[in-house]
């Protein structure tokens, strides 16, 4: 694999030459981390992103040798409210079709969008999360700069909780037309349940896989402009445990 190694602030960047090898790269350094925190540990515990752009990424990671996965613990990063788990747009079903499909996991924690009452999800899921330490996210980035669903108009890098109800932005139910996961933007839900970039960046290893022409603005200004709400994943810069996965195509714009 032919990589290209940036330092930007204290965060790591590596940009390959293909969608592919982003994905095998990110899921080589994953599975390295995860069998010595299994090795070290006993346990895992990881947050998963649930979108097309994590497709390689899953593939290689879930095939790659030596992972006790029955010492995983999983949970994801975002869920639509009011959608069930059975809708093939929810991320609990990619979470199903992509990981727990393929590798037998200790637990799986799922965030229930369709939850009667969302605050007490949040509530319940955020204890979840706060039980132990995360010892690795593997997270994306959206076009208009968003980490999980924190985009620019409700992101917080101070935010009191862990896990909390938005409202998606236009250029992001947007987005979700793009990925062919919605037919229209009017079937896009416009609320969410999210963890939130504290949540988010607790984690003890940050796994950025950011592939395709679409993040291309997105990478230039998380990476060339101010660190702030307006890009949210400008505030990857700050941690010097997250490391950067992008393509040719994703890293067009950083010239």
């Amino acid at each position: 694999m032919s990589s290209r190694q940036l330092q930007v602030d204290q965060l790591a960047v590596e940009v390959h030459s293909s969608r592919l090898e982003l994905g095998q790269a990110a899921a080589s350094a994953a599975a390295g981390h995860l069998r010595e925190v299994v090795r070290r540990n006993g346990r895992a515990r990881v947050v998963f992103a649930c979108a097309p752009s994590q497709d390689e990424f899953l593939a290689a990671l879930t095939a790659a040798p030596g992972i006790e996965w029955g010492r995983v613990t999983a949970f994801h990063m975002d869920e639509y409210v009011g959608l069930p788990a059975s809708h093939a747009a929810s991320f609990r079903s990619y979470l199903r079709r992509h990981v727990t499909a393929r590798v037998a996991l200790a637990a799986v924690h799922e965030l229930a969008g369709d939850a009667r009452v969302p605050a007490d999800e949040c509530r319940r899921y955020a204890d979840l999360l706060r039980a132990d330490p995360i010892d690795a996210v593997f997270l994306g980035i959206g076009e208009n700069g968003h980490l999980a669903f924190n985009d620019p108009p409700v992101a917080d890098f101070s935010d009191p909780v862990w896990v909390k109800a938005v409202e998606l932005d236009d250029a992001c139910r947007t987005q979700q037309v793009n990925d062919g996961c919605f037919p229209t933007f009017d079937a896009v839900p416009r609320m969410a349940l999210t963890l939130t970039i504290p949540a988010l960046m607790s984690a003890r290893r940050l796994f950025a896989i950011v592939p395709g022409p679409r993040k291309a603005r997105a990478v230039a200004s998380a990476l060339r402009g101010p660190v702030g709400h307006h890009c949210p994943a400008s505030i990857l810069r700050r941690q010097s445990h997250a490391r950067l996965y992008l393509d040719l195509e994703s890293a067009r714009e950083l010239n």
